[in-house]
């Protein structure tokens, strides 16, 4: 069975003062919920080491933007530092997403593409899914669709066409328009 991910975070322990925000937006360039998080303050920092840079994704002042397009098979985490400054994009790959009891969610396809400012970019949990289709918690056609979005989005990114990144800084505005009235 795959996991069912809460775009709220709100059993995240981790953070222990926080602002939320979220959003239905539907323009011509995005449309599908948004969500912000504001962790005001956190108990302690989260750092994670990728092949040749450190990065703090979490700490006092930091947010968090999600945003999951409709009818797509990805959501995008925004990690913002207490600067305003990207530290990363964090990609899920997923089977659906929805919105319930006041809350979007996703459904984890395991594969995951960290992309950092730098323009270095990471393919995550590729043993996960190896794992997840070898024990049959998921099947070919949903192995087939991770790598088969992961391939598009690298795609994507490369060419300077993934909207969701390009959006990131206008949708955590407007968020926190929300957030502060």
């Amino acid at each position: 069975m795959l996991k069912r991910r809460d775009g709220k975070r709100e059993d995240w322990k981790r953070i222990t003062k926080r602002a939320y925000a979220q959003s239905l937006i539907e323009t011509e360039e995005f449309k599908g919920h948004v969500t912000l998080l504001h962790a005001i303050q956190v108990s302690h920092p989260l750092n994670v080491h990728y092949e040749k840079e450190h990065v703090c994704i979490l700490d006092d002042g930091y947010m968090w933007l999600q945003q999951f397009p409709s009818n797509a098979h990805h959501a995008v985490t925004t990690m913002f530092d207490a600067d305003g400054n990207i530290v990363q994009w964090y990609i899920d790959i997923c089977l659906q997403s929805g919105f319930t009891n006041g809350s979007p969610w996703w459904e984890d396809l395991f594969l995951d593409i960290v992309l950092l400012p730098s323009g270095d970019m990471y393919i995550m949990d590729t043993d996960e899914l190896e794992d997840a289709l070898s024990q049959g918690v998921i099947d070919k056609k949903q192995y087939e669709l991770a790598w088969g979005e992961v391939e598009t989005l690298k795609a994507k990114i490369s060419t300077g066409d993934f909207e969701l990144i390009k959006l990131a800084r206008h949708h955590k505005d407007t968020l926190m328009n929300v957030m502060n009235n």
